[in-house]
């Protein structure tokens, strides 16, 4: 699991586009802290710092203790919107943890022992269909990611949800459906998939453009 980043943040008595602009050139960014059933709160943080932090790569999925006015709250980063052209975190949202919550995530999936797969040494491809799972999570056990080991797997197999041991304190936030998260494919196979998906793009673009014509 990531541990718990910390970041200082202010409140700010003045919301709205203006307020927001007049933080942004002093290098703040404005926030919201809201959920646990109490009053949204207004804050404005370091942008430098919450790009450091974002940087880290598990940002989104880390506790993130934000100091308010000499107040710890403990909150998850549920969105934070960067500029376009620069990249600049521009507005972030936290949600407020309670004790004992649960929350939802996207924790990254990685495959390992690659060499151990004699369908991947044979030639085979990995063909990961999610790169993400959706997870619910204890707010204090989140992941940093979800390790699945392909050894032994041959060519034509299929990995799905119910073959991964997920770490105690999570559990999918998908439950309908035993998905699949990756499968091993020949390459030509693949090549196959790939251009009959392009395919059906090029027939309704065309479809969509005769349409638009008549």
């Amino acid at each position: 699991m990531s541990d718990a980043l910390t970041l200082p943040a202010e409140t700010r008595d003045r919301v709205g586009k203006g307020a927001s602009r007049v933080l942004r050139r002093e290098g703040r960014t404005p926030a919201v802290i809201y959920g646990a059933n109490q009053d949204p709160v207004a804050i404005h943080l370091e942008e430098k710092e919450l790009s450091k932090q974002l940087n880290t790569g598990h940002f989104m999925t880390s506790i993130v203790n934000l100091e308010v006015n000499g107040e710890i709250i403990r909150t998850l980063p549920k969105d934070v919107v960067l500029h376009p052209v620069s990249d600049a975190p521009i507005h972030a949202d936290f949600l407020r943890l309670s004790k004992d919550a649960t929350v939802e995530v996207l924790v990254p999936v990685i495959f390992t022992n690659e060499e151990a797969s004699p369908g991947l040494k044979k030639g085979g491809v990995l063909n990961v269909v999610r790169h993400e799972l959706d997870l619910i999570c204890d707010a204090s056990r989140i992941p940093n990611d979800i390790e699945i080991d392909v050894t032994g797997l041959e060519v034509g197999d299929s990995i799905h949800i119910s073959h991964v041991k997920l770490p105690a304190g999570s559990e999918s936030a998908i439950t309908d459906r035993d998905f699949t998260i990756a499968t091993i494919v020949a390459p030509s196979a693949l090549k196959r998939s790939e251009a009959e998906a392009a395919a059906e793009e090029t027939e309704v673009t065309e479809q969509t453009d005769s349409t638009v014509e008549g």
